[in-house]
């Protein structure tokens, strides 16, 4: 699998901040109000733990897409 994109989606409920994202992937996320992914991230060389992060989001806001 590739990741392709990283985005916040915030239809169902509202990113509160806890940075959990960024503490476990701060190469690709970085919270002030809310969280961002960096443009520059390298979503290859830490695919493991953007998954994880993700799955791991209290709120399951932040979202990926990914090709086989």
């Amino acid at each position: 699998m590739k990741i392709k994109r990283v985005w916040l989606d915030e239809s169902s409920a509202k990113c509160f901040s806890c940075r959990l994202c960024e503490t476990l992937v701060p190469q690709v996320f970085e919270v002030s109000d809310k969280m961002t992914v960096k443009q520059d991230a390298d979503f290859e060389l830490y695919e493991n733990e953007v998954i994880y992060a993700i799955e791991n989001c209290p709120i399951l806001v932040i979202k990926y897409e990914a090709t086989n």
